[in-house]
């Protein structure tokens, strides 16, 4: 199913820049909703725009009911709905809680509120995090000697697991994420959230706090100091974009059967991989040493996540098909080409 008219919030990020994108290609009409709030999201607007095709934007903050309600009223023939607006960063929810409650869980709660009174056939695609898990310092992990694995689940975390929301960014997160899951119920709505390992990919301006395999690569190639939080043993599973844009796909195609359902999505035990180890990858590939710098660890943050990505592949017939040396290869190569976008970062 190739969407007719598909909305974005958060469409000028890193992951809504590149559905864009993916569905500009493919025919469908593509809107998008975002602030600009975060940095770069202009940047990802101007090279949209150059590719003069069918993609409208309107500069709206979820949080505003007034206003999207309004957008609502005027597109109720949208079919797809891929919501990744919202704040992306534990620190940041440590910072400001309620600028994070209000734009994750409330404007979550909008974006529903909008499509049960006036798109209510839509298909909805919520990007979750799998913070939604908590710290998982119950987890049995072993230490190696630059990172840290599991012990019993070999194949990763999966659903099934107690949700424990740790931060006020799982808080905000975890609470929309439940309410998409209840309106589906609810309301007959067709909801289904990706609770996603880390992403990366071209067109990611990583920053310190979010975006760390963007982020490493930017600050190695232009030679500046690298802060890592904590021992840097830290694992996590990554999935590059184009693989998580074909499990939308997937994901749409079968929606009259997930509505409802939640997923893990990420690179998975093959793709698992620390911070040292990338680290240590990167100055391989770059063929230059970093400056590295070690601060405390970060609250809530968990010693490893991998996702077990089970459920999805039998049910969606999705799994990742890009290994992660290959992708970071072509971020590598993105951002040696782009290295003007970084130069205030």
């Amino acid at each position: 199913m190739i969407p007719k008219k598909i909305l974005i919030t958060g469409g000028c990020g890193f992951i809504g820049s590149n559905a864009a994108e993916h569905y500009l290609k493919r025919g469908s009409e593509v809107i998008i909703i975002d602030n600009l709030a975060r940095k770069g999201s202009d940047t990802n607007l101007k090279w949209l725009k150059t590719k003069k095709s069918n993609v409208k934007f309107q500069n709206i903050n979820i949080t505003n009911y007034k206003k999207l309600t309004e957008f609502f009223k005027n597109h109720v023939d949208i079919d797809v709905i891929l919501h990744f607006a919202g704040q992306v960063a534990v620190t940041s929810s440590l910072v400001d809680p309620r600028y994070d409650f209000e734009t994750n869980a409330l404007g979550t709660f909008n974006i529903l509120e909008g499509m049960r009174n006036y798109c209510p056939d839509a298909i909805l695609l919520y990007a979750s995090t799998n913070k939604v898990y908590g710290s998982l310092e119950q987890l049995p992990i072993k230490e190696g000697k630059d990172n840290y694995e599991l012990i019993k689940y070999k194949k990763g975390i999966s659903e099934n697991f107690a949700l424990d929301f740790h931060s006020p960014y799982g808080c905000s997160k975890g609470a929309a994420d439940s309410y998409i899951k209840d309106y589906s119920r609810i309301y007959n709505l067709k909801g289904i959230v990706f609770r996603q390992s880390c992403i990366y990919g071209e067109h990611q301006l990583g920053i310190e706090d979010q975006g760390w395999i963007a982020h490493f690569i930017i600050r190695a190639i232009l030679s500046r100091p690298i802060t890592i939080y904590g021992d840097g043993k830290q694992v996590r599973d990554v999935l590059y974009i184009k693989d998580l844009l074909e499990a939308y796909d997937k994901a749409i195609e079968k929606s009259n059967e997930i509505g409802g359902d939640v997923y893990n999505v990420g690179g998975g035990v093959q793709n698992q991989i620390s911070i040292l180890q990338f680290i240590h990858f990167l100055e391989d590939e770059l063929d230059k040493k970093f400056i590295l710098k070690f601060k405390n660890v970060r609250a809530g943050d968990q010693k490893i996540f991998v996702s077990d990505n089970s459920k999805i592949k039998n049910n969606l017939g999705w799994s990742p098909q890009t290994k992660w040396k290959s992708g970071v290869r072509r971020l590598i190569q993105w951002v040696k080409e782009n290295q003007d976008l970084f130069k205030n970062f």
